[in-house]
């Protein structure tokens, strides 16, 4: 049974992915903009720490609680180089665990597995074209076999990968 292009599907979800990541700004009357973070957490937080006590890289909302820990092993079953009419294609296999594996350190994991098995596919835009995959291509075709990652394909920004079905510069292969 073929399986069904997931472009179309990612590119019809985009408007509304990127509306829902992106805010839908825009104030009328009666209506008020989203207060930024400073306003929600400067009643209920003390002052942010000096230059001198900040750690280097913040948490940010997307931060794991600690303690987290990433869904066990193996998420990706393989990743193996494959010849295309444009190019190779790194096929990646996520396996059952790796399709139901949501939590905050999941995809991380699951890329260095990817690197791990395939070290040569660690290049620029391939882990974009991974995440993508990772989160659109497992709501939308949760029965695809393989996540195809190129590394000919451009790095773009990522309203533009989901907006191109997580294929930016070139078709589905």
């Amino acid at each position: 049974m073929p399986s069904r292009p997931a472009r179309p599907l990612v590119a019809a979800a985009a408007p509304l992915v990127i509306a829902a990541v992106t805010g839908c700004s825009g104030t009328g009357p009666g209506q008020r903009e989203s207060p930024s973070v400073e306003e929600i957490t400067s009643s209920s937080q003390p002052a942010p720490p000096s230059a001198e006590q900040r750690p280097s890289a913040p948490p940010t909302a997307a931060s794991p609680e600690p303690g987290a820990q990433p869904a066990a092993a193996p998420l990706i079953a393989s990743a193996r180089w494959a010849d295309s009419d444009f190019g190779v294609t790194l096929k990646v296999a996520p396996t059952p665990a790796g399709r139901q594996a949501w939590g905050p350190l999941d995809a991380d994991a699951a890329w260095q597995e990817v690197v791990t098995i395939a070290p040569d596919g660690d290049t620029p835009g391939m882990r974009e074209q991974f995440d993508c995959h990772w989160t659109w291509a497992r709501i939308l075709e949760p029965d695809k076999p393989t996540w195809n990652l190129e590394p000919w394909r451009p790095v773009v920004a990522a309203e533009q990968m989901l907006a191109e079905g997580c294929n930016p510069g070139g078709p589905e292969v």
